[in-house]
């Protein structure tokens, strides 16, 4: 992440008191805004629990934005359609391969979509099943088999599939395990506090992955 910090503290967007993170909100028909009360719970829960010090309300980015470069965690979520234009592939890899990192959420719905749209930010990387002994399942807490299953959809097992550059994972995407649902208030989609733990603490390794590599 230091080449992204030192770019943004040089443009001066980088608050030197916390750090803040975003959600994209991208075009094509898509609901971008889905779960809403996701991020800040997620941010509430890493705050508490692993010391981390993110602004308490995330901001909202469009993916064409400078803006982007001014935050080293973006989460994308959503049930449907996706499209990115040419101005916004070339952005989106030019903060990813800078140092940012973008989390795509499959909410159920935007996989034949997001995968297409991430082929044209890196039409030279294939995305790739991340193993379960990959750090980003080991700490600060141990997922010893891989992502979590949070919600049920079409009884497929849950996967996380990410872009590399430079041996760095620069773009999460997780499939069938619905990680934003388990992050929302209690009484969103009813999911018992084991399950809703277990979800925030695979977004608080997603994080710390984030944070320190």
């Amino acid at each position: 992440m230091k080449r992204i910090f030192l770019l943004m503290i040089l443009m001066g967007t980088i608050s030197m008191n916390a750090q803040e993170i975003a959600l994209l909100k991208y075009s094509g028909g898509g609901d971008w805004y889905a779960n809403p009360t996701a991020l800040p719970n997620l941010i509430k829960f890493c705050n508490q629990s692993v010391t981390t010090k993110i602004k308490s309300k995330n901001a909202v980015v469009e993916p064409g934005s400078p803006d982007l470069f001014s935050y080293p965690f973006v989460h994308m979520t959503g049930h449907g359609n996706v499209f990115f234009n040419d101005s916004e592939v070339i952005n989106l890899r030019n903060y990813m391969t800078s140092g940012g990192f973008l989390h795509i959420d499959d909410n159920y719905g935007m996989d034949e979509y997001i995968r297409k749209e991430i082929k044209k930010i890196f039409p030279d990387n294939d995305l790739t099943e991340i193993p379960s002994s990959h750090s980003i399942f080991q700490k600060p807490y141990s997922f010893p088999a891989g992502i979590p299953k949070i919600h049920e959809h079409d009884g497929k097992r849950p996967q996380a599939f990410g872009i590399f550059v430079a041996n760095r994972l620069v773009l999460l995407y997780t499939y069938e395990t619905d990680l934003g649902d388990g992050w929302e208030d209690a009484d969103v989609h009813n999911d018992p506090l084991e399950v809703r733990e277990k979800a925030l603490k695979m977004g608080a390794n997603i994080l710390n992955y984030v944070f320190n590599n």
